[in-house]
C-alpha cells in the first residue's frame, strides 16, 4: 500500500510542469510589450523635444535676425520711406541711392581702413598677450595666477566710460592722440581679460600628457607649447580671435573720446550723418550694413575653428 502510494504520479505538479513554458513565453511576451510600449514612448519624447528645440531656435533666429533685416531693408528705402509713420519692414520703392550717398561721403573709405587697421592690431595684442598668461595660469595652477585671473574677470566689469577720459588724457600726454596705436591699447582694454578667460577654458581641455610626451621628446616647456599645445586649441584661439576683433570692430565711446579725423573709425562716422532735417536714416544703415560685411565673411571663413573650439574639450577620454 505503501508503495503504491510513492508509485503514484503526481498530476499537480506536471500541470505546474507543463504550465511553466507557456508562463514564461507568456511574461517574456509581455516583457517584451512593454519594451516596445517604452521605446514608443522614448520615441515620442525625444520627437517633442526635438520639435521644441526647432521652435526656440526659429524663435531666437528671429529676434537676432530681425533687427539685422530691418536694418537691411532700410538701407533700399528711399528718404521719405525711412520717417514713415507707421513705418513699413519693406520698401514701397527700392533704391540705392543711400549706399551711393554714405559711400561717397569724404572720410568712410577712410574709416574703414582705420577701423580694419585698429581691430587687427588690437586682436593681436590680445593674442599675445592671453595665450601665455592663460597658458602659466592653467599649467601652474598657483594662488597668484588664480588672484589674476579674478582681477582680470573684475576689469571686464568696470564700465568703460570709467577709464576712457584717463585713457584719452594718458595718450594725449605720451603723444598717440588721434592715432590707430592709442585707440587699439584703449580697445585692448576691453578685449584682453575676456581674451584671458576664454584660453584659459581652451587650455584646460588640453591633456598635460601631450606636453610630458613632448618634453621626454627633447621640447622645451616654450617647444611644446608652440609645437603641441598651439595647434591643438587652434580652434580655441579662432573663437578668442573673433570675439577680440568683434569688441573692436563694435566699440564706440573710446573711437570717440580719443579720435578726431585722422583715426577716426567708421561707428563714428556712422554717428555723424546728420542733415539740417535730423538724422540721415537712409545712409547710416546703408554703411551700417556695409559696415557688417567684413565680419560676416570673417565668422564664414573661420567657421571650421570656431566649432572646433566650441567643441574643445566636450569629450574627453
Amino acid at each position: 500500500m505503501r508503495v503504491a502510494e510513492r508509485t503514484k504520479p503526481d498530476h499537480g505538479n506536471a500541470v505546474a510542469t507543463a504550465a511553466q513554458p507557456v508562463l514564461q513565453t507568456t511574461a517574456r511576451g509581455s516583457s517584451r510589450r512593454r519594451r516596445g510600449v517604452n521605446r514608443e514612448g522614448l520615441e515620442a519624447g525625444r520627437r517633442s523635444t526635438r520639435t521644441l528645440l526647432w521652435i526656440l531656435l526659429a524663435a531666437a533666429m528671429v529676434l537676432y535676425g530681425f533687427p539685422f533685416l530691418y536694418l537691411l531693408f532700410t538701407s533700399f528705402k528711399t528718404p521719405i520711406d525711412t520717417i514713415a509713420v507707421p513705418p513699413t519692414i519693406l520698401p514701397r520703392e527700392w533704391t540705392l541711392e543711400n549706399y551711393a550717398n554714405a559711400l561717397g561721403r569724404n572720410g568712410v573709405l577712410a574709416s574703414f581702413i582705420n577701423s580694419i587697421q585698429t581691430a587687427i592690431i588690437s586682436t593681436v595684442l590680445s593674442l599675445v598677450l592671453a595665450v601665455p598668461a592663460a597658458y602659466g595660469i592653467t599649467r601652474y595652477q598657483t594662488l597668484s595666477g588664480r588672484i589674476f585671473i579674478m582681477a582680470a574677470l573684475v576689469t571686464r566689469m568696470v564700465p568703460p566710460v570709467a577709464i576712457g577720459i584717463p585713457l584719452a588724457s594718458m595718450m594725449a600726454a605720451v603723444g598717440l592722440s588721434d592715432t590707430p596705436i592709442a585707440l587699439s591699447i584703449a580697445h585692448t582694454t576691453i578685449s584682453l581679460p575676456l581674451s584671458i578667460w576664454l584660453m584659459s577654458s581652451f587650455f584646460e581641455a588640453v591633456p598635460k600628457d601631450l606636453e610630458e610626451a613632448a618634453t621626454v621628446d627633447g621640447c622645451s616647456r616654450l617647444g611644446a607649447l608652440w609645437r603641441v599645445v598651439i595647434p591643438v586649441v587652434s580652434g580655441g584661439i579662432a573663437v578668442t580671435a573673433i570675439f577680440a576683433f568683434l569688441a573692436s570692430w563694435n566699440e564706440f565711446l573710446f573711437a570717440l573720446l580719443m579720435t578726431a579725423i585722422r583715426s577716426q573709425t567708421t561707428p563714428v562716422v556712422i554717428a555723424n550723418f546728420q542733415t539740417q532735417f535730423g538724422l540721415d536714416w537712409g545712409s547710416m544703415t546703408a554703411l551700417a550694413a556695409v559696415y557688417s560685411i567684413p565680419v560676416i565673411l570673417l565668422t564664414l571663413l573661420l567657421q571650421r575653428k570656431i566649432v572646433a573650439g566650441m567643441t574643445l574639450g566636450a569629450v574627453k577620454g
